[in-house]
């Protein structure tokens, strides 16, 4: 199968993890009789420093023209560099969030996985952090308090801030229905969360889910009030699979569950669309402290790569042997500087992505 990727290496480390990401992507195509053609494109602040704007309507339409993409981190020091003098629809996180939009990009799917070998890193008690977790929260990115209506005005002379938090039952049917497939390809459990106890987008929220839930039978549903999910995700982690929610909560909840893994160098994403396209970006920043010293931790970009082998591309032996690759290259002991372990190996940037490719 020949597959086009747009490649956005993007700003700070995001040359270095993205390159491994493509190692391990090439040793894929090797095995299992695959072809992937590689597109390189600018965004954020490298687009700034050569277009002037940190997105250009070329990369907007290459993306649109490729089936996935695979991108690194994007912006810098906010305190130093020159990116972060200029207005802010012309810093480098407009080009993520205009993409984004050019995208149709509505779904983020953020996986929260503790291996077993780093298990103690993990701040949750060690009966808890014991049993290990393997969950997916998708949260709605284009809808909700962050795109209501909003104003700052005086009402009978106190000023005063008022946010609209809507959304339709379209906008929640199709953010339902990719977490009902997505759950598919998982363990069949989807916990929809909401605060359906005040809030009516949340009544609607569950009305529709219960009504995209019937068309998909082999799944488990439950419903869960926000508050009671914040508990639960340190309490017992291992009780879900997806949970799927709206923008605000899942901001907080993908936060929270992200801490509980030990590292954001861990942290794979998606961003979907409709249909099966997607735009893969590890969950970190761009750590421009330690760009270009070979010190990064690759993983978190391997296992998006991972994540658009198996949403994408519909790859998922080929997803499964990159995520079975990390795990044995933590088993054997290699570790990068942020999930270094007194016994381990410290490996590299590129030693990583080399150590997991070996093992594909």
């Amino acid at each position: 199968m020949e597959k086009n990727i747009a490649v956005i290496k993007g700003d700070g480390i995001g040359p270095e993890i993205v390159t491994e990401a493509m190692k391990v992507l090439d040793k894929v195509a090797v095995k299992f009789g695959h072809k992937f053609n590689y597109e390189q494109l600018l965004m954020g602040g490298c687009s700034i420093d050569a277009n002037g704007v940190p997105l250009t309507d070329e990369t907007i339409e290459r993306c649109k023209a490729s089936d996935a993409v695979l991108m690194g981190s994007i912006g810098g020091n906010t305190t130093t560099s020159p990116w972060y003098k200029l207005p802010a629809d012309k810093r480098p996180e407009a080009g993520l969030l205009g993409l984004r939009k050019a995208l149709g990009l509505f779904a983020n799917l953020r996986p929260c996985v503790l291996y077993k070998q780093l298990s103690e890193a993990c701040p949750l008690k060690k009966e808890i952090a014991d049993k290990g977790f393997d969950m997916l929260i998708m949260r709605e990115l284009t809808g909700g308090l962050y795109f209501g209506e909003r104003k700052t005005e005086p009402v009978n002379g106190v000023m005063t801030a008022i946010d609209t938090l809507k959304y339709d039952e379209n906008e929640i049917r199709r953010i339902a229905k990719k977490a009902f497939d997505v759950a598919m390809q998982r363990r069949k459990k989807v916990t929809s969360v909401d605060k359906a106890n005040v809030l009516d987008s949340s009544r609607l929220w569950r009305k529709v889910v219960d009504e995209v839930s019937k068309e998909y039978p082999e799944v488990t549903l439950e419903h869960m009030l926000v508050d009671n999910s914040a508990m639960q995700l340190v309490k017992d982690p291992a009780q879900f699979d997806v949970m799927v929610t709206e923008n605000m909560f899942g901001d907080i909840l993908s936060d929270e569950a992200s801490m509980i893994t030990g590292s954001i160098g861990m942290l794979a994403s998606a961003s979907m669309n409709e249909t099966s396209f997607g735009l893969y970006e590890p969950s970190g920043g761009s750590a421009p402290d330690i760009a270009g010293q070979n010190k990064a931790n690759p993983i978190a970009t391997i296992l998006s790569a991972a994540m658009m082998l198996r949403y994408s591309f519909k790859m998922d032996k080929e997803a499964d042997a990159v995520e079975n690759a990390v795990n044995r290259t933590l088993e054997d002991g290699y570790r990068t500087g942020d999930i270094m372990s007194e016994g381990m190996t410290l490996v590299s940037c590129s030693e990583m992505g080399d150590k997991i490719a070996e093992r594909i």
